[in-house]
């Protein structure tokens, strides 16, 4: 998984030629240590139609101030440079399952 800060979140992210999934978490947030397990888990599945990148909040606190991250773990979708889902809180591996098969579709 890639970490992406502020210096590198248009390269990863926005200018990305395939769909991005970006986790914001924090080291000290116990949530979210499953989700990143099952992204990294379920990534090499993925691997060429879906990206996933990761925000550490605490190293980053301008990208999480930008999306108005509220609650860790965070997940948000973008697609072509725009922003298109917004997950907070934890999720089952089914859920976050979904959010990659719904990034995969045209």
């Amino acid at each position: 998984m890639l970490s992406v800060d502020e210096n590198t979140f248009e390269e990863a992210v926005l200018n990305s030629t395939i769909p991005v999934i970006l986790d914001f978490w924090a080291p000290w947030c116990f949530s979210c240590k499953p989700v990143m397990a099952m992204l990294e888990k379920l990534q090499p599945e993925y691997e060429g139609r879906v990206k996933v990148c990761k925000v550490n909040v605490d190293l980053a606190p301008a990208l999480a101030e930008k999306f108005r991250i509220k609650s860790l773990p965070t997940l948000l979708s973008f697609r072509e440079g725009g922003a298109e889902g917004f997950q907070q809180g934890f999720k089952d591996e089914a859920m976050i399952r979904a959010i990659f098969e719904d990034l995969i579709l045209p």
